[in-house]
């Protein structure tokens, strides 16, 4: 099993405030891994730092390394755009752009100089299919974004996220503000698209990453307590922490 990004010792402050220690993970190809521990323990943080979201915050500051594909992605050589074409990201919150549906899902391609139509066209239909809202909008593209419902909104962005052909898809807690139908959908895409992508989800549902995660981290407290195949991280973990967490003694 081949891993498509490692990190390996790598510690993040927000000024003089610590919120990642020596963090130590290898991310598997295909597969879907899931962060999980309470909040504010790092997880998202984690997330973000993987396509240099955290470039954009004042203050911070990273030492270790990230690695994707075997390079760096913090050398200065690095392409930022390129790197978060590559690795994409869907939010807590549903986040489409106000306007049509199909703008939305053509946006990326465009901003990347994809400005035939009919190719333009199949990109968006393959993204929406690959979001399994294709049918549900099809008739409806020029309509703008906004006008759906907030579990068709998360589809739509991920679909957006498919749409410049990522390798990896980051999403940070995607069914929090879902309904549970809406959770599931979410749910089964993701093992759908696990096939296709790498997918890392940060969740506070452990029932969630039970579900639908192949792997597990545990953080607390800005550190990586254990990590693992979720079968066994929750059936035999080997940390303390990390059976009081799952137990539901703390957090």
């Amino acid at each position: 099993m081949s891993e498509i990004m490692t990190a390996k010792d790598l510690c993040l402050w927000y000024g003089k405030t610590q919120a990642l220690k020596s963090v130590n993970i290898d991310i598997h190809e295909n597969n879907i891994t899931a962060f999980i521990g309470p909040s504010g323990c790092g997880k998202s943080t984690f997330l973000k730092t993987l396509n240099r979201m955290n470039d954009l915050v004042d203050g911070v500051r990273i030492t270790g390394e990230v690695t994707y594909n075997g390079r760096d992605i913090f050398d200065k050589s690095t392409d930022v755009n390129e790197l978060r074409r590559e690795i994409g990201m869907v939010f807590q919150k549903p986040n489409p752009f106000p306007m049509s549906i199909y703008d939305n899902i053509a946006y990326g391609p465009r901003t990347h100089g994809i400005r035939n139509k009919a190719k333009l066209d199949e990109i968006v239909e393959e993204s929406l299919r690959a979001a399994a809202i294709w049918d549900e909008v099809k008739d409806r593209l020029k309509k703008n974004a906004l006008g759906m419902s907030g579990g068709q909104q998360q589809r739509l962005c991920i679909a957006r996220a498919l749409a410049v052909k990522p390798k990896i898809l980051l999403m940070d807690e995607p069914t929090s503000a879902l309904d549970p139908i809406s959770t599931s959908r979410i749910e089964e895409l993701a093992i759908e698209l696990k096939k296709s992508y790498t997918i890392v989800i940060v969740t506070h549902n452990m029932q969630q990453a039970v579900r639908i995660s192949d792997y597990t981290a545990f953080f607390l407290l800005g550190e990586l307590v254990e990590f693992g195949e979720t079968e066994k991280l929750f059936s035999q973990p080997t940390e303390k922490r990390t059976e009081d967490y799952i137990t539901g003694r703390f957090g």
